[in-house]
């Protein structure tokens, strides 16, 4: 059986404020994409963090979905 699909999405945006985890406005959120391994994903985020490097308020984040499409995962896991 093959290893499980791990999916990690990349996306980012301006937020409301510096220090926050709010997007300004999530019509203008980018997806940047979805990667198969934290490896792939950490790569499309370093490269779209340091080209926003010099706007304060465009963040970029890593969302770990496999755990989001099996909730009940994270309880086997500890």
């Amino acid at each position: 059986m093959p290893d499980r699909q791990l999916l990690h999405l990349v996306i980012g945006g301006e937020l409301s404020g510096v220090g926050e985890n709010q997007f300004r406005d999530l019509s203008k959120v980018d997806f940047v994409g979805a990667y198969p391994s934290y490896e792939e994903a950490h790569t499309a985020w370093k490269s779209k963090a340091l080209s926003t490097v010099d706007n304060a308020l465009v963040r970029y984040f890593i969302i770990h979905a496999h755990k989001l499409l099996d909730p009940e995962e994270e309880h086997h896991e500890h």
